[in-house]
């Protein structure tokens, strides 16, 4: 599996994504052609050789001509969705923009629809999350992972005025993340690069085993004395831990549709593709009951499933994420029983054998010889 683990040492920012991509070897002639399938043209984009503290570093300047427009939500999305840029690429971008919509929506008591994108509705916000995520699809990145988030403190100011460092949409996305909190008196994670990861990143703060084959450093506008002002991408192949993997939980709640519909539902999911799909009754608000949906899906099968659970219900929104899941080592073999070959699941526990049986094989034999389906069990765990 090919990953990218970006290295948030200084923070991040869009730019900063798109240069360390680039510097990583990211084509910036692919990267501009895919640019231009967006339907703004207000924009002309540069790339070049920079140092931090001695170290090199690509910088991508995204120079926007248009006036200071304030956008919502609704106009970001019908930019995206009139380019000619992948179906998924499409999906990737609204993605992260409704991440934004949903930070600001809450700090500012508004509705999603109501907010007015300030800065990260400007063209330069549109082309580093757009380019960030067709220069991911062009270097054939499956899953992303990333440090803890550094932030740095202070005040800067926005669109409102002066605000606190980290600015209040970057405390609301990463809620819930691994973050340090540093003096330095500088905006380290603006929210273009906390949407970016929060929204794409399969995993946030957490060890990995890392491969790499190619690195590339993104540079950031100013000099910072503390650190050198940079993000770090490293790209390769996950080395994976067998008793450890980290998939995604994509959760929602149902209270309007006919409990027919689950069993069909939980099996277009499997053969879809997921680890696991599951069924749990709840209480929602005003004490009506519902079906809590839970999936645990691989990274890469994550777009597929979410589509499919929308097409398939009735929500109107799911929650996404990021888990790590510890296993046993596992095989597959098959047992003789006095009723014949059964498959089964064998496991290593410290050193001891866990043995289940495949389920569809007994049940099948208990049907074909008239007898209980318990009794092809034991036969199993005395073979």
């Amino acid at each position: 599996m090919k990953i990218a683990y970006f290295d948030c040492f200084a923070g991040i920012s869009g730019d900063m994504t798109l240069g360390a991509l680039v510097d990583a070897g990211l084509s910036f002639a692919a990267l501009k052609s895919e640019l231009d399938k967006l339907s703004v043209r207000e924009f002309t984009l540069s790339q070049r050789r920079v140092e931090k503290h001695g170290i090199a570093g690509t910088k991508i300047d995204v120079n926007a001509r248009e006036g200071h427009v304030h956008r919502h939500l609704k106009d970001v999305l019908k930019i995206i969705n009139s380019s000619t840029i992948s179906a998924s690429a499409k999906e990737k971008a609204a993605r992260v923009f409704q991440k934004l919509a949903e930070a600001e929506a809450k700090i500012h008591g508004t509705t999603i629809e109501a907010v007015h994108f300030h800065e990260v509705g400007a063209v330069d916000a549109i082309v580093d999350v757009v380019g960030a995520i067709v220069g991911l699809e062009l270097l054939e990145i499956e899953t992303i992972y990333a440090s803890k988030f550094r932030f740095g403190s202070g005040h800067t100011r926005g669109a409102h005025g002066a605000m606190p460092v980290p600015v209040p949409a970057v405390v609301e996305m990463t809620k819930g993340f691994p973050s340090e909190r540093t003096d330095i008196p500088y905006e380290l994670v603006t929210p273009t690069g906390a949407a970016l990861l929060t929204a794409l990143a399969s995993n946030i703060g957490e060890t990995i085993q890392l491969r790499t084959e190619s690195t590339g450093y993104g540079a950031g506008t100013r000099d910072v004395e503390q650190v050198p002002n940079l993000l770090r991408v490293e790209i390769g192949e996950l080395v994976a831990d067998p008793q450890t993997d980290f998939p995604v939980l994509l959760e929602t709640n149902i209270d309007d549709m006919t409990p027919e519909i689950y069993g069909y539902l939980i099996d277009r999911l499997l053969e879809a593709g997921a680890r696991d799909a599951f069924l749990t009754p709840v209480i929602m608000k005003k004490g009506r009951p519902g079906i809590q949906l839970t999936v645990l899906t691989d990274p890469n099968k994550e777009t597929e499933l979410t589509e499919l659970i929308f097409s398939e219900t009735t929500t109107l929104g799911i929650r996404r994420l990021p888990v790590q899941r510890h296993i046993l080592e596992r095989r597959t073999d098959t047992v003789q029983t006095p009723y014949g070959p059964i498959r089964v699941k064998i496991a290593d526990i410290g050193g001891k054998q866990r043995i289940t049986p495949e389920y569809d094989d007994c049940a099948r034999i208990a049907r074909e010889k008239q007898v209980p389906i318990l009794d092809v069990y034991k036969a199993v765990n005395l073979s």
